[in-house]
């Protein structure tokens, strides 16, 4: 009995030696090539509600509760989760690069802490992107005996959720907007006097119909004695693919109870009042619809809801601006993120 005795301890000291002599941390990577731009599939790592719509344990365990708290997006954003079949836990979004670089802290500062992240290559129109998780076990002797192994698993899972990344990027819209300024404030209500028209989707015809609404508002503010408060707005407000429907616009202040409010032509009215993402436009206003696709690919990838119709506001003169430099902003109302 003795040397059974003595035989198992030899045993569990050899273990121990090995478990020792066996590397502390273990890291996984896997790799995708994606037919997206970077800017679209990082808004899809970025985002831990984007994120559980293609990571692979959503799936696996169908009733599971995520819970969203900290940052909307980026460094600070937090999910925790609560499952039968893959558990609890915690991720935090620690570093956020655009459109480069996502890391992840997975329950930090619990047992069983590790981290992942994404790192984004740009290809010509499409990203390689490779998704790294690296485990320290300290002195966790049975964690580095079974890291191996459990590496195996963590990759298999990390491919099949490129698999879903790559599918779900590649249904969004195309366009590139990394190099859009876009930002998301709150505007107030102004009062406008506008006019509604319609136009063929063709920068002269639109042009052309601008100028005719424009000439006859400022005809209306003048017989008023209103006085122009802003840049002129176009505010769409449909477009079938063959016509343009839009509201021209000019801010107007001066309004008295005398104010014609609702005539045959010109009318009174209120731009919208909530949140927007408004976007800076430098440039022609031919260059206008590239940058509105833009926006559309922004809007899709974040997974943000429109909330109402969107406007230009003209805030150059052409007549003593440059084509080149012209400014407008383009607003979007969009419904409160959560």
């Amino acid at each position: 009995m003795q040397k059974l005795i003595y035989g198992i301890g030899a045993v569990l000291a050899l273990l121990i030696i090995i478990g020792f002599a066996l590397p502390r941390t273990h890291q996984v990577e896997v790799s995708t090539e994606i037919d997206a731009h970077p800017a679209t599939v990082f808004a899809l790592i970025n985002d831990f509600r984007r994120f559980s719509q293609w990571a692979p344990w959503a799936h696996t365990d169908p009733n599971a509760r995520f819970l969203y708290s900290g940052a909307n997006r980026g460094d600070g954003a937090i999910m925790t989760w609560d499952g039968a079949i893959i558990g609890s836990g915690t991720q935090v979004i620690t570093e956020s690069r655009p459109y480069d670089y996502v890391e992840i802290a997975m329950n930090p500062g619990e047992p069983g802490e590790a981290k992942s992240w994404f790192r984004l290559t740009p290809g010509v129109g499409t990203t390689i992107i490779t998704w790294g998780f690296e485990a320290d076990y300290g002195f966790n002797i049975v964690g580095r005996y079974f890291a191996s192994m459990l590496g195996g698993v963590v990759a298999r899972d990390y491919q099949e959720g490129l698999a879903a990344l790559k599918e779900l990027a590649e249904s969004l819209p195309g366009a590139d907007f990394s190099d859009v300024e876009i930002e998301h404030i709150v505007v107030e209500a102004d009062d406008i006097a506008y006019l509604s028209a319609t136009s063929r989707p063709e920068p002269a015809a639109i042009a052309e119909a601008m100028g005719k609404a424009y000439f006859q508002i400022l005809n209306f503010i003048d017989k008023n004695n209103l006085t122009d408060a802003g840049a002129p707005l176009s505010i769409t407000r449909d477009f079938s693919g063959s016509e343009l429907a839009f509201d021209a616009a000019i801010p107007v202040r001066g309004l008295t109870d005398s104010t014609p409010r609702n005539t045959v032509g010109v009318k009174i009215g209120q731009t919208y009042a909530g949140q927007v993402i408004r976007v800076r436009h430098v440039g022609s206003y031919r260059l206008l619809a590239t940058t509105h696709r833009k926006i559309s690919a922004y809007l899709a990838a974040l997974d943000i809801s429109r909330n109402g119709a969107a406007w230009e506001a003209y805030v150059s003169d052409p007549g003593k601006v440059p084509e080149n430099e012209l400014l407008t902003y383009v607003y979007y109302p969009i419904k409160n993120e959560l």
